[in-house]
């Protein structure tokens, strides 16, 4: 197979495979935010993994077109997000801590909009992607940088919703014990300090 139809050799996707499964399975933000929505049930877990997955698309997306190069090329941009990021996971940390002091339940149908915020608005994921996926698209078989791009990050958008998948599963499967009322108060309150910690280091860099 020639051209379009093979965007990157095999050698260079099957080491892109195991360099991106590698990541996916890295605790964080992502995959906190997900266990947190599968411990209320696997509809809202399943529904934060899909939103975090679009994150996916949507970072790729950005890399595909160009339009990344902004967190370079524009002075501040990068910290322009970066505020906007941290500021958007100390917020779902204090909303988590008001949670685990209250009945009140998480917000339904939440899940995929809070989850591909959680992803779109990290400017680690933006960077990375802008360094990541262009060094693999360049072992593309002939085919356009867009096209490689566009597979490599199609199939890091897979993997992860399969482990989220994962993730949101397990977590509604563990329900018995994680949904009493004293645990899980007291797994909001760690997923709240956890999200505020997260953000405090998301703001200073």
């Amino acid at each position: 197979m020639t051209g379009t139809a093979l965007a990157v050799d095999p050698s260079t996707y099957a080491l892109f495979l195991l360099a991106a499964a590698t990541l996916v399975v890295t605790p964080g933000p992502d995959t906190l935010y997900v266990l947190s929505r599968g411990i209320e049930d696997r509809t809202a877990g399943l529904r934060a993994a899909l939103g975090v997955t679009t994150g996916i698309l949507f970072h790729t997306a950005l890399v595909a077109v160009g339009v990344a190069a902004i967190y370079r090329a524009v002075p501040g941009a990068e910290r322009a997000v970066q505020l906007v990021g941290g500021l958007f996971l100390l917020y779902l940390g204090v909303d988590a801590l008001r949670s685990a002091e209250s009945d009140r339940p998480s917000p339904a149908g939440g899940g995929v909009r809070e989850g591909f915020l959680v992803n779109a608005l990290n400017p680690q994921v933006a960077l990375f992607f802008l360094a990541f996926l262009p060094g693999f698209a360049a072992g593309g078989a002939g085919g356009d940088g867009g096209t490689s791009i566009a597979v490599l990050g199609a199939t890091y958008a897979a993997l992860t919703a399969l482990y989220l998948g994962g993730v949101a599963v397990i977590a509604d499967g563990a329900a018995d014990v994680l949904r009493s009322e004293r645990t899980g108060r007291w797994l909001d309150r760690v997923a709240g300090g956890i999200l505020l910690l997260i953000g405090a280091w998301v703001l200073t860099g």
